[in-house]
C-alpha cells in the first residue's frame, strides 16, 4: 500500500492541469492528480515517470493521499462543473482544507463560492493562471485572491512554480474574495486588445504595404528586439513565417478569418461599463471577433462594395513600417492604460484593495500579455500612490505625443484603402478624448434635457438646471 502523503493536489488533468502538476513536481513537491477521464490519469503517470507525481482514479483515494491541510487545485471548465467538483469534494474534506479554482471563472461565481465555502470551514482561492500550456509547464503568471491564510499556506508552492523575472516570482496575493479572478479577467481583456491591434498592424502592412509574410515576420522579429518586445509580437513573427505542411504556401493564409472567444473579453467590457470606466480598445477587440463570426454576410457585402477602395497608400515601404511600429506601440500603451484604469476603479468599488504595481510586476513574465513595457508600467505605479490612469505620467506622456502623428497617418492610410482599424482608431480617439479640455457632451446633456427633462449643469454657475426647450 502507498502510504506517502502528497503536498499538492490537482483535479483536472487536461493539458493545463497536467503541465501545472508536472511543474509542481519539478520543483521538489510531491504532486497528486485525478480526473474522471482515465486516459488523462494514465497520461500523467506516463509523463511523470521517475518524478514524485502520481495520478489516481477516484476523488476518495485522491483526498486520502494528501497531507493536511489539503491543498487542492481545480483546473476544470468554468461554470457548473466547478460547483459539481466542489460539492463532490466537501464530504471528503476537513476544516481548513484549501480549494484553489485555477480556471477562468466569472468573478461573481467566485464571490459566491468564497462565501459559501466559508460556511463549510473550507478556505478558498479564486486564482487566475496565465501562460497557456507551455506556461503551466515552465512557469505561469499566477493571480490568487481569496482567503489570505490559504495564500500563506500555498505561497511556497505557487512562488516556486511561477515564472521568474529578475529572480522575482510572477505571483502575488491579489486580495480578498474574487479579486484574483477579476484581475485575470482584465488581463484577458487587455489580451483581446493587444491581439487585435497586432492583427490590424499585419492587415495594414499586407494590404496597404504589399509586404510578404516572410518580410512581415522579419519586421515583427525586429520589433520584438525593441520597445514592442512581448510574447504576442514574438509569436506573431513565428506565425507569419510558418509554412503549411499540407500544401505549398504559408499556413496563416489558409486559416479561416473567424475568431472564437470564451467570454472573458466580453466580461471585461461588461464590468467596465457597469463601473463607468471607458475601455474602448478592449470593447473594439470584442466587437471585431463578433464581426468576424458573420463570415457569409461579409463575403456577400464585400462583393457589393468593392468600389470603396480607390486610393493608393499615403504611406509606403519603410515609411509605412516605421509609422505602423509607432501606431502599434502607442496603442499598446493605451490598451494597458485602459486595463489598469479599470483595475484601479474596481479596487475601490469592489473593495479589493489592489496593488497595481504588484499586478504589473507579476504580468512581466509567464503570462500571455507579458512585455518589456510592463516594467515601465510597474515603475509608474510604484512612484505614485493612487495613480489611476497612467497615460499622463512622465513615463508615457512624451511617447504618446511623439507617436500620435504616425498613428493618424497609419489610420488615414487604412481608411483610404477600406482596411478596418477599429482598435487602433479607438486607441487614438481615447487618447485624444482624454487630452481634450472640452468635449461636445454639452450637446448630449442638452438633448437629454430637451426630450427627457433630465436636467443639466452650467459652467458659469452652480446648481442643476432645466429648460423648456423651443419655447
Amino acid at each position: 500500500m502507498n502510504h506517502q502523503l502528497y503536498d499538492f493536489g490537482m483535479i483536472g488533468l487536461g493539458v493545463m492541469g497536467r503541465n501545472f502538476l508536472l511543474n509542481v513536481a519539478d520543483d521538489g513537491f510531491a504532486a497528486l492528480g485525478t480526473d474522471i477521464d482515465a486516459e488523462s490519469v494514465t497520461a500523467l503517470n506516463a509523463e511523470g515517470e521517475g518524478m514524485n507525481v502520481k495520478g489516481v482514479g477516484t476523488q476518495k483515494e485522491f483526498v486520502s493521499l494528501l497531507s493536511k491541510p489539503r491543498k487542492i487545485m481545480l483546473l476544470v471548465p468554468a461554470g457548473k462543473i466547478v460547483d459539481a467538483v466542489i460539492e463532490g469534494l466537501l464530504p471528503l474534506l476537513d476544516d481548513n482544507d484549501i480549494i484553489i479554482d485555477g480556471g477562468n471563472s466569472h468573478y461573481d461565481d467566485t464571490n459566491r463560492r468564497y462565501e459559501y465555502l466559508k460556511t463549510k470551514n473550507i478556505r478558498f482561492l479564486g486564482t487566475g493562471v496565465s501562460g497557456g500550456a507551455e506556461g503551466a509547464r515552465r512557469g505561469p503568471s499566477i493571480m490568487p485572491g481569496g482567503d489570505k491564510s490559504a495564500w500563506n499556506d500555498v505561497k511556497s508552492v505557487l512562488e516556486t512554480v511561477a515564472a521568474k523575472v529578475n529572480g522575482e516570482p510572477c505571483v502575488t496575493y491579489i486580495g480578498e474574495s474574487s479579486s484574483g479572478h477579476y484581475v485575470k479577467m482584465v488581463h484577458n481583456g487587455v489580451e483581446y486588445g493587444l491581439m487585435q491591434l497586432i492583427a490590424e498592424a499585419y492587415d495594414i502592412l499586407k494590404r496597404a504595404g504589399g509586404m510578404s509574410n516572410d518580410d512581415m515576420s522579419a519586421l515583427f522579429d525586429e520589433w520584438n528586439k525593441g520597445r514592442l518586445n512581448s510574447f504576442l509580437v514574438e509569436i506573431s513573427a513565428d506565425i507569419l513565417k510558418q509554412r503549411d505542411d499540407k500544401m505549398d504556401g504559408h499556413l496563416l493564409d489558409l486559416i479561416l478569418d473567424k475568431a472564437k472567444q470564451k467570454g472573458t473579453g466580453k466580461w471585461t467590457s461588461q464590468s467596465a461599463m457597469n463601473l463607468g470606466v471607458p475601455t474602448p480598445t478592449i470593447d473594439a477587440a470584442v466587437t471585431m471577433r463578433g464581426i468576424s463570426a458573420f463570415k457569409q454576410f461579409r463575403q456577400d457585402t464585400s462583393k457589393m462594395f468593392e468600389h470603396v477602395h480607390p486610393h493608393d497608400s499615403t504611406l509606403k515601404g519603410q515609411d509605412l513600417a516605421v509609422a505602423v511600429e509607432k501606431a502599434l506601440y502607442s496603442s499598446f500603451i493605451i490598451t494597458y492604460a485602459q486595463g489598469m484604469h479599470l483595475l484601479a476603479e474596481a479596487s475601490e468599488d469592489l473593495n479589493y484593495d489592489l496593488d497595481l504595481e504588484g499586478i504589473a510586476r507579476i504580468w512581466r513574465g509567464g503570462c500571455i500579455i507579458r512585455a518589456t513595457l510592463l516594467e515601465k508600467i510597474r515603475k509608474a505605479y510604484s512612484k505614485r500612490d493612487g495613480l489611476k490612469n497612467m497615460m499622463a505620467t512622465s513615463e508615457f506622456r512624451d511617447e504618446l505625443f511623439d507617436c500620435r502623428d504616425s498613428a493618424v497617418d497609419v489610420i488615414a492610410t487604412a481608411m483610404q484603402q477600406g482596411i478596418p482599424t477599429l482598435c487602433m482608431s479607438s486607441a487614438l480617439n481615447y487618447y485624444d478624448a482624454f487630452r481634450s479640455e472640452r468635449l461636445p457632451l454639452n450637446m448630449v446633456q442638452a438633448q437629454r434635457d430637451y426630450f427627457g427633462s433630465h436636467t443639466y449643469e452650467r459652467i458659469d454657475q452652480a446648481g442643476i438646471f432645466h429648460t423648456d426647450w423651443g419655447k
